[in-house]
């Protein structure tokens, strides 16, 4: 999936495709969160995010994605990536988010923990960077205060200032807006060659040598730099051809991409275009020459291009007249699908190799320099209205009269979890003429999150396809995104056949039966077991947020009923009900659970099937939510708080 994602031109890629390969890797460390899977799909998420972050010129998911390695560090201290993580960090705040104080802590605290990293001195400089940038703006704000009051001899300064460049500016910075980001390398091997692929912003002037002792291909691209994600990365391929890629930043605005080969492998590179990359075919010898003696130079080079078009499992458009194929068409590779590793080597080698790269042989090979004219200037992405401000306000107190600790302290909803119930094999309730509850729910959530974009909250879903996630997932997901509030959203069962209407759940004990066979029910694909009943009864018991999550409940139920009843008047008000539901427990936020309807019911059914009566129920729970957070003290729009904090 991310093989499909990063072979379509980035202007192709929509947030609906990056999400779907982030939700695959979440699922992984969710499901199997002690497996040697687990911490590498924690990394690739933060990847993910920090690539479709800039993609969208959006600074709330490059925080996300800060978070993301922040989970990582803390769930999984041992894990060989904690140390990118922290430095990828300082990147982010660095480069994207432009706030140079947090960069500087960040930076600072690495080089505490780790002075003798491989980083370390990437970490000094990004530092002694950061610091300088910080002194740039400080002077230009002074200056700023001193030109509101000038003297004759300040105001000659000044006019002397506007009329000459900016002196103080550092060249770094300059140069920045020139600069093409690396974001991403790629590799596949077949029986004949492997091939690099290098993707790149735009097209870039690159040149290459070949060294021995041992034997290593390195190419430096012209007016680059590394994306955060890749600083200090090593791929371990040992297929044959090719055993190591290394990349560093070789020096300010040059990348240096080292190949460690066999002795016997040749290669070739090219660039191509929409998107742009530099690739890198490595070849034995003896297959190598054969090839060149069958096929001009140029053939060589369209067949390349075409078979990189097809590496990846979706259409590119790089040439109008080349045809598009499936990957698994032409290209084998390991294990009978592509592979990207993104194991990091914590050891210095990389140091050792760039130092010999520098000293090259007397007479180094030289094999390609191209300049490909990069492509016309864009122009500036607008950035996506938000939602508008909500004022700020003192939290009302709950209907028993009382201000829970949440209204006490001022605190705000910034973002709110949707949970549409059952998916994949766990179908839920099937109705009589065969409506299936997973599917029913998953579009009232889609239809519910598109209603909550009009409260400035972000909204994430735990699932967004037809996907079984395990109840105690759920929750865990709602905990790993820091969200504010959770809702997790049903259709009920009964055996008679004419049972109607809506209630809604908090988690709290209860001896009441009906209410305790739609727990069952709801529990039934529970992964607990028995002797884990102890540590279930106590976070029941303990849970700090019932109150609260009552009062959401009673919301939202409220308004569930009447918003239904309006047109449905036979729809009953059955109330807000406390039940031990294991997709509710643990959950760090006010939580509830929301039975929607009957799908039991045939006359029910048959309304439910239609998308003007499911429009209505996600309105209705809207105006439930709406109605619980507007009783606290405001919401916390994440967009534009970042911004002010960023200014």
């Amino acid at each position: 999936m991310r093989e499909a994602l990063n072979g379509r031109p980035a202007p192709e890629r929509t947030r609906q495709q990056y999400q779907r390969v982030i939700n695959a890797y979440r699922r992984i460390y969710f499901a199997t969160p002690t497996s040697s899977k687990a911490d590498p799909s924690v990394v690739a998420v933060a990847e993910l995010q920090v690539e479709m972050g800039r993609r969208f010129d959006d600074d709330a998911i490059l925080r996300s994605a800060i978070q993301q390695y922040q989970f990582l560090r803390r769930e999984y201290p041992g894990s060989k990536y904690r140390v990118d993580a922290l430095f990828t960090i300082g990147e982010i705040y660095k480069d994207d988010l432009n706030d140079r104080a947090k960069a500087q802590d960040t930076f600072e605290e690495f080089l505490s923990r780790y002075p003798h990293s491989h980083l370390a001195d990437d970490a000094r400089a990004a530092l002694a960077e950061a610091v300088q940038q910080a002194s740039v703006k400080s002077k230009k704000a002074r200056d700023r205060e001193k030109a509101k009051a000038p003297t004759q001899e300040d105001s000659e300064d000044t006019d002397q200032a506007a009329a000459a460049p900016d002196a103080d500016a550092p060249a770094a910075e300059t140069r920045t807006a020139k600069v093409a980001r690396v974001t991403s390398i790629r590799h596949w091997s077949t029986p004949d060659y492997t091939r690099v692929a290098i993707d790149i912003e735009q097209d870039v002037k690159f040149d290459s040598q070949r060294i021995g002792n041992p034997t290593r291909i390195f190419f430096d691209l012209s007016d680059t730099r590394l994306a955060s994600t890749l600083v200090g990365k090593t791929f371990d391929v040992d297929d044959g051809f090719l055993r190591k890629i290394r990349v560093a930043q070789f020096k300010p605005g040059k990348t240096r991409i080292v190949l460690e080969v066999d002795e016997l492998s040749d290669y070739n590179a090219f660039l191509l275009s929409n998107p742009s990359r530099l690739i890198i075919d490595v070849h034995g010898k003896e297959t190598a020459k054969a090839s060149k003696e069958k096929r001009t130079g140029r053939e060589l080079r369209t067949e390349a291009a075409s078979a990189e078009e097809k590496s990846a499992d979706g259409p590119s458009r790089a040439s109008e007249d080349r045809k598009t194929e499936k990957a698994v068409d032409r290209v084998v590779v390991k294990n009978g699908v592509p592979t990207r590793i993104v194991e990091p080597d914590d050891s210095n080698s990389e140091n050792e190799t760039e130092a010999s790269a520098r000293a090259p042989e007397s007479k180094p090979e030289v094999k390609e320099t191209a300049i490909v004219a990069a492509p016309a200037k864009r122009k500036p992405r607008a950035r996506k209205e938000t939602a508008p401000e909500f004022d700020i306000r003192e939290a009302q107190p709950t209907a028993s009269g009382d201000r829970s600790l949440i209204r006490a302290l001022g605190l705000k909803i910034g973002k709110i979890v949707i949970d549409a119930g059952h998916g994949g094999h766990d179908t839920g309730t099937i109705g009589p003429n065969g409506l299936l509850e997973k599917d029913l729910v998953l579009d009232v959530a889609r239809r519910l999150g598109k209603q909550l974009e009009r409260l400035g909250a972000q909204v994430v879903y735990t699932r967004s396809d037809d996907t079984f996630i395990p109840l105690e997932t759920r929750t865990a997901i709602a905990n790993q995104e820091q969200a504010d509030l959770f809702i997790s959203i049903h259709a009920n069962s009964s055996s008679d056949p004419d049972a109607r209407g809506v209630e809604t759940y908090y988690l709290n004990f209860t001896s009441s039966r009906d209410a305790l066979e739609v727990a069952a029910r709801e529990n039934a694909v529970s992964e607990n077991s028995i002797h884990e009943l102890q540590d279930l009864v106590k976070k029941i018991a303990l849970k700090e947020k019932i109150e609260e999550s009552h009062e959401f409940a009673a919301d939202v139920q409220a308004s569930l009923h009447s918003g239904l009843a309006a047109k449905s008047p036979g729809i009953r008000d059955r109330g807000v009900k406390k039940a031990p539901f294991i997709v509710l427990i643990g959950a760090n936020m006010p939580s509830i659970l929301a039975e929607i309807s009957f799908v039991s019911n045939p006359g029910d059914e048959r309304r439910l099937q239609t998308a003007e009566y499911r429009q209505r129920i996600a309105e209705s729970l809207y105006r439930g939510i709406a109605k619980y957070v507007n009783g606290l003290s405001g919401v916390k729009v994440a967009s534009k708080i970042e911004k002010s904090e960023g200014q």
